[in-house]
């Protein structure tokens, strides 16, 4: 394991199986979090979107939830190394939440979810990595669930997948009561297709999305519109 550098005081603790990438990143960008919000990170992995949350408008409160008990030890080294408070680490399965679960009090819930669907694909030999990128324990339906239990009326889910699971992640979205309101798509250059597209959602919101201008991520020349 190893730490990544955020900021000057932010760090992130990696390892073989729980890792980042740019797609976190994004999310955690796209989701225009406050600092008076209370927020759930569903699959949290090594807790880079509660982490990079730190950097700017920390929120009042963030639930960091996994299922796999090695990304939480993670995340609670990066908590511990960057001396935050306001991220509660829970390892549990984000479809049985509900015991103890803040239900109807949450203003944003973000989501960085298994890609592939069950079955789809080449999948890893890595346990770890093939929970994260498979819908093996969980489905967008059970994420867009549990969203739907946790956020208040208004409140907000950040989701981002990949262009050919879009229809999708409305579709989940939609069946639970939580309307798309905003969509990004993201490629590397103009010429590129979109690699990967954001998407937010408000629980019980009337339907009417904007389709925001495609972000462009060029490794000279960072990100553009």
């Amino acid at each position: 394991m190893k730490y990544e550098k955020l900021n000057d005081k932010i760090y992130v603790c990696t390892s073989d199986d729980h890792t980042f990438g740019t797609d976190a990143l994004l999310l955690a960008e796209f989701s225009n979090h406050r600092k008076k919000d209370k927020v759930c990170d569903l699959g949290t992995g090594c807790g880079i979107i509660p982490l990079f949350m730190q950097k700017e408008k920390p929120p009042q409160i963030i639930y960091a939830v996994d299922i796999q008990e090695k990304a939480v030890k993670q995340l609670e080294l990066g908590i511990i190394k960057s001396q935050v408070e306001s991220i509660v680490p829970i390892c549990a399965d984000l479809k049985n939440l509900w015991s103890s679960a803040p239900v109807g009090t949450l203003d944003l819930v973000t989501c960085n979810p298994p890609y592939k669907a069950a079955n789809s694909g080449i999948e890893s030999t890595i346990t770890a990595h093939k929970i994260a990128r498979h819908e093996i324990l969980c489905n967008i339906d059970d994420v867009c669930l549990a969203a739907e239990k946790l956020l208040k009326f208004g409140g907000r889910l950040c989701i981002c997948n990949r262009p050919e699971r879009l229809a999708d992640v409305v579709s989940a979205m939609k069946n639970h009561n939580i309307e798309p309101k905003r969509l990004r798509f993201v490629a590397k250059s103009p010429e590129s297709p979109p690699w990967l597209f954001l998407i937010e959602g408000k629980k019980g919101s009337k339907p009417f999305m904007q389709i925001m201008p495609q972000l462009y991520i060029n490794n000279s020349m960072g990100f553009t519109t």
